[in-house]
């Protein structure tokens, strides 16, 4: 029979991680919803979140889009298909790709500012404070965080969807001459519900997953700056980890779905 000590140290640890992040979420559930509501600091963090993160997010899209029309774009001649360049790409697009690079470039971005700001709160002894000033540290750090992570995400997933289309428009009308309402026609003309509802879906989970990884590492960072450090580090890390197997499970429970 299998003992403990035969199991790897990395994977206990990995467990034992699991479990708390686990906790940490349920007490989010259990706390986060209750009054009163810090709705000055979630305007606040739903500003700093979305509107500082636009610009890199438009300009990742915008690029994704130029690249994957630029790559594809000498295959399909090859085969005599380029007129089916604009339905791909909106559905490569909405349906997986800006999800995907949207959320990691998020996981990278607001993860590790969410873990460095309340690692350095955290070694600074600022959350003990406002325990001992009366106001719940996790209710206004955490709370409000993870909701603002999760509205803004599909937010800037569409924005970034849209500039990604917009930039393989500009290369088809560059390259074949094809106007604005013939190319946007025939991507809308194969898009449907099905493609849309799913990929929007998975965008809030994407969310969830980053500001509780990110308000997780920091809110229990330890050893000084270096855990601050540490903090930011291993919530991007686990953040995209989590982003490929939520992704995972969504795409897989969508497609149990299309086949029933």
């Amino acid at each position: 029979m299998m003992t403990l000590d035969l199991i790897p140290s990395s994977f206990k640890e990995f467990l034992k991680e699991t479990g708390a992040i686990a906790r940490f979420a349920w007490k989010f559930f259990r706390v986060g919803f209750k009054p009163p509501y810090e709705v000055k600091e979630f305007l606040r963090q739903c500003f700093l979140i979305g509107n500082k993160s636009f610009t890199l997010v438009a300009t990742t899209g915008f690029i994704m889009g130029l690249v994957l029309t630029l790559q594809t774009r000498p295959t399909l001649i090859e085969f005599g298909a380029e007129s089916w360049m604009p339905s791909m790409v909106g559905i490569a697009i909405v349906r997986e790709i800006g999800p995907m690079v949207t959320a990691l470039i998020c996981a990278g971005r607001i993860g590790s500012s969410i873990g460095a700001e309340l690692g350095s709160m955290k070694v600074t002894e600022q959350i003990d404070a406002m325990e001992v000033s009366g106001t719940n540290p996790f209710k206004f750090l955490v709370a409000t965080r993870v909701l603002a992570t999760t509205l803004m995400l599909p937010i800037l997933v569409i924005m970034a969807d849209t500039v990604a289309l917009f930039g393989s428009w500009l290369v088809e009308n560059v390259k074949g001459d094809v106007s604005y309402e013939l190319y946007f026609r025939q991507v809308f003309a194969y898009l449907h519900f099905s493609d849309v509802i799913p990929a929007f879906v998975k965008c809030f989970f994407f969310g969830f997953v980053i500001g509780i990884v990110g308000c997780y590492k920091g809110y229990y960072s330890k050893k000084g700056t270096e855990g601050v450090g540490k903090a930011a580090n291993t919530a991007v890390v686990l953040a995209s980890m989590l982003v490929f197997v939520v992704d995972f499970v969504a795409v897989l429970i969508a497609d149990i779905f299309y086949e029933l």
